[in-house]
């Protein structure tokens, strides 16, 4: 059975590398190409939804999704632990599924795990995050979802310690993580982790170099997910086994080999 997709954004960067993906998938085939300005009545009709367009619509498309009982797969930034809490109990109450993925890069989510992995470990934590200059959004999903991880990860012994965030220059704050966003031409995306205790700091940096090679495994992995997804599911971390049992993460499916094209992950001390 062929599952009819409505891709919402797939005229972006991030849709034009979603639709690619669906459309080399058995099984999967789009129905409808919408923009962020499109008719939500345009969603009737599908078997699932994929929203790849723009944080100030995106709860609009999520809710579209749940009202007419179908799945939605959630690419678009902007969704923080507190606004995914919104629309869970309407996920629940419609016995449907809905899949929201910060980043679609494995070698991110890896960054990310890592990061939650050493954050009891040292009480200085702060987020550097890069990308380009048409990014609407700041700090990144990707970034407060790593601050979300870090908190959890210290639900024992704490908050980082992060003094002086009244001033704005010292970023803002997520989970007690400060977050530095850059929005700056020639660059696509990069962030990194400053772990810092007496006498030491760890560096975790992950750089995104080609978004249509570092993405698209993640897309599949996603794609298979939200199709028999039932609740809500949060993160690449949640679908794969990476050996790292980040807080409130679900295994259920291995990597696929054809994942480490297109992206670079690193960890550096000093």
């Amino acid at each position: 059975m062929t599952t009819r997709v409505a891709l919402v954004g797939g005229t972006g960067k991030l849709g034009g590398i979603i639709r690619d993906v669906v459309d080399s998938e058995s099984g999967f085939e789009i129905a409808a190409v919408l923009t962020s300005r499109s008719e939500l009545s345009e969603l009737d009709g599908v078997d699932l939804v994929i929203d790849a367009s723009v944080p100030a619509v995106s709860i609009d498309i999520v809710r579209a999704a749940i009202e007419r009982g179908v799945n939605v797969l959630v690419g678009t930034s902007g969704w923080s632990a507190e606004r995914i809490a919104l629309v869970r109990p309407l996920v629940d109450a419609a016995g449907t599924g809905a899949v929201f993925i910060p980043n679609f890069s494995l070698g991110s989510v890896l960054g990310s795990a890592l990061a939650a992995a050493a954050a009891p470990f040292f009480p200085s934590i702060e987020i550097v995050e890069a990308h380009r200059e048409t990014k609407v959004d700041s700090p990144s999903g990707t970034a407060v979802r790593t601050a979300e991880l870090i908190a959890a990860a210290r639900a024992e012994v704490g908050p980082v310690e992060s003094p002086h965030v009244d001033q704005r220059a010292r970023g803002q704050q997520v989970a007690s993580v400060p977050i530095h966003s850059l929005r700056r031409p020639g660059v696509i995306a990069r962030q990194e982790t400053i772990l810092s205790g007496p006498g030491e700091s760890l560096a975790l940096v992950h750089d995104t170099t080609e978004p249509a090679l570092a993405y698209a495994p993640g897309i599949r992995l996603a794609l298979a997910a939200a199709r028999d997804a039932s609740g809500v599911i949060v993160g690449l971390d949640s679908l794969i086994d990476i050996g790292i049992r980040t807080p409130g993460a679900r295994t259920t499916a291995p990597v696929r080999e054809d994942a480490v094209p297109g992206q670079v992950a690193r960890a550096t001390g000093a």
